[in-house]
């Protein structure tokens, strides 16, 4: 089970967001290439960047941040203000490793496919973020009606392999992942699903990985900023 440290960005900084409210914001850093050097070195495998500009409308994606994060080099599962197949070529290009689509495969579900047979289905993962069992777009401003199994279901017939899944309820407020939706989606779907949102002990990732259902990933973002534990232990604990 892959650990993938956190690396949100907002204004050129490195935030975090209570239940992705932008005035819920905690800065952690002005230096995101050096916060991305600082995870490498503890022994990360992937970074997960999310460009929570683009997420919330304010800014594009953010591609000159993102070519000095790859940089870096390690791989980099990038999302946010992700809203065309152009854009996914983009931020390929700029050095993404895998693209997230959330709002542009829930709006217009047959792109998902497109993305697949056009990038292949590595380069690809979808957002299934739920509020209240229904899948949200627009940076989570806005929520659809449709379930996240049932949507990741469709997604899988047409080829995709990854997912991730939050529970906007929990995220950035460290009250625990949501372990039993997380493997509820992955069950139904037969995704590799990345849980995301609300991890706040090594518990939270002990019960992800002894999971009946295999759970690909979890990302941590606000328990590693707050020092609740340091990713050596979380890897350790993933077992990767």
């Amino acid at each position: 089970m892959i650990v993938y440290p956190a690396i949100d960005l907002l204004g050129g900084q490195v935030v975090r967001l209570l239940k992705g409210e932008a005035a819920k914001r905690t800065v952690y850093s002005d230096d995101p290439v050096g916060v991305a050097r600082r995870w490498s070195e503890a022994g990360a495998a992937w970074l997960h960047v999310v460009n929570l500009d683009g997420a919330l409308g304010e800014a594009a994606l953010n591609l000159d941040l993102l070519s000095q994060l790859a940089a870096v080099g390690l791989p980099i599962q990038f999302g946010g203000g992700v809203r065309s197949l152009d854009d996914v070529a983009a931020a390929l290009d700029a050095g993404a490793a895998r693209v997230i689509v959330g709002t542009l495969a829930v709006r217009q579900p047959e792109t998902v496919a497109e993305a697949v047979e056009r990038f292949g289905a590595e380069a690809l993962a979808a957002a299934l973020d739920a509020r209240d069992g229904k899948v949200a777009t627009h940076g989570w401003g806005a929520t659809s009606e449709q379930a996240p199994a049932a949507l990741g279901a469709r997604f899988a017939g047409m080829g995709l392999r990854h997912a991730l899944y939050t529970d906007i309820s929990r995220d950035g407020a460290l009250t625990g992942v949501n372990v039993e939706a997380t493997v509820e989606l992955a069950r139904a779907t037969c995704l590799e699903v990345i849980a995301s949102g609300g991890v706040s002990s090594l518990d939270d990732i002990r019960a992800l990985k002894a999971a009946d259902t295999p759970i690909a990933g979890v990302i941590v973002g606000k328990a590693l900023y707050d020092e609740v534990f340091t990713l050596e232990s979380a890897l350790e604990a993933a077992g990767s």
